[in-house]
């Protein structure tokens, strides 16, 4: 079985976010999310909008998805390679290069984000948004 995995803070759950899980899992038979906390994203001076236990059950509801995990700090990538058997780690094209020391526990991929949608823009929207 090859497994995949990927990271991040998927809030406000849209397209694009679907559109990356998609094409990781079909990179593989098994694909994991590892699910930025909402203390690691205060470390990483994020903020979600919506707490992690909301975004962890989209992300379990998503088909593509079999298992998801919480991702607490940027060093357990390595622990969960080798614990969780992974054979290619996943990322969006914005991160390229920053983790290719990876590739000496298993196979990298940057795959390009969907264009003309993100978390960001959406938080911007709402933001601007009258009320």
């Amino acid at each position: 079985m090859k497994k995949v995995i990927t990271y991040g803070t998927f809030d406000l759950f849209h397209y694009g976010h679907m559109n990356l899980l998609m094409r990781a899992r079909k990179l593989g038979d098994y694909l994991i999310v590892a699910l930025s906390t909402d203390e690691f994203n205060r470390i990483k001076n994020k903020e979600s909008i919506m707490p992690y236990a909301q975004r962890k059950e989209i992300i379990e509801a998503i088909r593509y998805v079999d298992l998801v995990i919480p991702e607490q700090n940027w060093e357990q990538k390595i622990t969960d390679i080798k614990r969780h058997n992974i054979n290619t780690f996943v990322m969006g094209d914005d991160w390229q290069g920053t983790f290719d020391f990876l590739k000496d526990y298993c196979e990298v991929i940057y795959l390009p984000r969907t264009q003309i949608i993100s978390s960001t823009m959406l938080k911007e929207a709402i933001q601007n948004h009258p009320q």
